[in-house]
């Protein structure tokens, strides 16, 4: 089992960046995909990106594409979220994932373990 919390949410303008972390219990947060999620008020929660064990494969939305970059240091058992050239559409509560599995998926169910989310606000 794997516990994970989220920071580095905040108010931001457009345009701005900010990074969130996900830090992880345990010692085999190796062993996990990561994924981070959000949601809007009043919308399903999607699929933002997630990075794969060990070599850094990633995948991500086609909104955030160029904008967001994930990456994970084992040794911290710590992923991050990057998020560039912020719109007021990415304001939403941000939340990482970590599954077991080989799959990135895009959907939550394909997750096992998730954080209790860190609240990103872009202002116009």
């Amino acid at each position: 089992q794997v516990q994970l919390v989220e920071s580095g949410g905040g108010l931001v303008q457009a345009g701005g960046s900010l990074r969130l972390s996900c830090a992880a219990s345990g010692r085999t947060f190796s062993r996990y995909i990561m994924g981070w999620f959000r949601q809007a008020p009043g919308k399903e929660r999607e699929f933002v990106g997630a990075i794969n064990k060990s070599d850094g494969w990633t995948r991500y939305a086609d909104s955030v594409k160029a904008r967001f970059t994930i990456s994970r240091d084992n040794a911290k058992n710590t992923v991050y979220l990057q998020m560039n050239s912020l719109k007021p559409e990415d304001t939403a509560v941000y939340y990482c994932a970590a599954d077991p599995s080989n799959v990135l998926s895009v959907v939550p169910g394909g997750y096992t373990y998730w954080g209790q989310g860190t609240q990103v606000t872009v202002s116009s």
